[in-house]
């Protein structure tokens, strides 16, 4: 059975809390499925609340509902004889200790832009309360709070809720072994609406089957997603096609696609405000070369796993002849899990370095590469001159195996160029056989079964 249970967000439900206990505006936001409302009715559960979703309506009938809401919060029977008319009136007849949370409130504002001045004059004027505007299309409440909104730099907390950590996906999966949900996640991301559309009793392949190319839930939500928040779909698919087909560089990117320099720069950081789209460079590279030396990757995993597995074939799927999509993901999933698995090792990483168990505390991570040279992690401390190089490989390895890369990897630190630091080198796995052979003062070995105590399973 799926599970329903709330998982994660304590750091995100404290926040809430907090603001919620001073009176506060509020505005949360994420892309659509993340589980900002799941988030707000957990954080809300021990305060008098207000929740409304914004529809497509006139202003009349969103106010006639408000109306039965204040009524049912306060008791009030006047609101019978005398319902609200206006927004200011509702805002008049709302409690002082009252939570109100408008949920997708960029339809409202759109429909109604004078709702922002009247939570203005609220806050200016009456300061009592919460509250929380809540919305799904990223750029319309970004907009909503910049430089020239009335309610610009009124808020006290503005809260962007990200999808789940892999560590936290076990407990939508209690039977899932780690190198299924390290599956699930290069599959869903850490989306919770996603993640219950999956069947627990299914494998993660039989999942995918149903899911994508079965043409379940998950099969068109990314276009549906896209066309949410952008216009001009088939510019965004053509570009993040091409990424998904290796080619990172900018200059790749504008070669493959075709688009103009200036317009591709836009796209980009657009696709990058989302969450969709990430930009990195070499960990080492000094700030003014990092724009030149940047390469683009898909940082969704449900959008990279789309546009890898299913967009290059919707047009079969369409006609209901799916088995050529479906031996091409049989034939390279395995592979795609090697750059999924490789952020997966990122975060255990973090995640043992805010525990204090390797050899020295980083304050920077991520790749290196040069001249067809790269390694998966770098993590630096500048201060001590201490630097930890790490390589991921999605494969189960001989301890004879491990040496080896193990040896590589010294050879390429070396290239890096950190002269007179202290190295420490790392290998993550999904199994290594003999690992504790390995392990010393400057060697250190994980394979996925370090992974169990980093990993949330009810």
């Amino acid at each position: 059975m799926i599970t329903h249970r709330f998982i994660d967000r304590e750091e995100e439900l404290k926040a809430l809390r907090n603001a919620f206990e001073r009176g506060a505006l509020i505005v949360v936001y994420g892309r659509r499925r993340v589980g900002k409302t799941r988030l707000l009715v957990e954080a809300s559960k021990d305060f008098k609340t207000l929740y409304h979703l914004c529809k497509e309506e006139e202003v009349g009938e969103t106010l006639k509902t408000l109306n039965a809401k204040l009524l049912s919060l306060t008791g009030d029977v006047s609101l019978l004889k005398h319902p609200i008319r206006s927004f200011e009136e509702f805002f008049e007849r709302v409690p002082d200790d009252a939570v109100v949370i408008f949920d997708e409130f960029q339809i409202l504002a759109k429909n109604h832009p004078r709702i922002l001045g009247v939570i203005q004059e609220h806050l200016d004027f009456r300061r009592s309360g919460s509250i929380v505007l809540c919305g799904s299309s990223i750029s319309m409440m970004e907009e909503l709070v910049s430089y020239g909104s009335p309610i610009y730099g009124r808020r006290t907390l503005s809260l962007k809720v990200k999808p789940l950590k892999f560590r936290h996906i076990g407990g939508f999966f209690p039977g899932y072994s780690l190198e299924d949900l390290v599956k699930v996640y290069g599959m869903v991301d850490g989306i919770p609406e996603y993640l219950l559309r999956l069947d627990p009793s299914l494998s993660p392949e039989e999942n995918a089957r149903e899911e994508f190319f079965g043409r379940g839930f998950l099969y068109d939500e990314a276009e549906y997603l896209l066309r949410y928040e952008l216009r001009d779909l088939s510019t965004y698919n053509t570009i993040l096609e091409a990424i998904s087909y290796g080619h990172r560089s900018f200059g790749e990117l504008r070669n493959s696609t075709g688009i103009d320099g200036s317009k591709l720069t836009r796209y980009l950081s657009i696709l990058i405000n989302l969450g969709i789209v990430g930009r990195e460079a070499p960990v080492t590279e000094k700030p003014k070369k990092r724009t030149r030396n940047s390469r683009y990757f898909i940082a969704d995993n449900y959008f990279a796993f789309y546009y890898t597995f299913v967009y290059p074939f919707k047009e079969s799927i369409e006609l209901g002849l799916p088995e050529d999509a479906v031996e091409n993901f049989e034939r390279n999933f395995n592979r795609y899990l090697g750059s999924v698995f490789e952020g997966i090792a990122r975060e255990f990483l973090i995640e043992l370095n805010k525990a204090q168990k390797l050899p020295f505390r980083f304050t920077k991570i991520g790749r290196w590469w040069r001249k067809g040279e790269e390694i998966d992690l770098v993590a630096l401390n500048e201060r001590e001159r201490k630097a930890l190089f790490v390589e991921v490989k999605w494969k189960d390895l001989s301890g004879r195996e491990a040496r080896g890369i193990l040896r590589d990897l010294e050879r390429k630190a070396e290239l890096v160029g950190l002269d007179e630091w202290e190295n420490f080198y790392g290998l993550v796995a999904k199994d290594v056989r003999g690992k504790e052979t390995l392990n010393s003062e400057r060697f250190s070995v994980w394979d996925l079964k370090d992974f169990e105590g980093h990993s949330i399973k009810s």
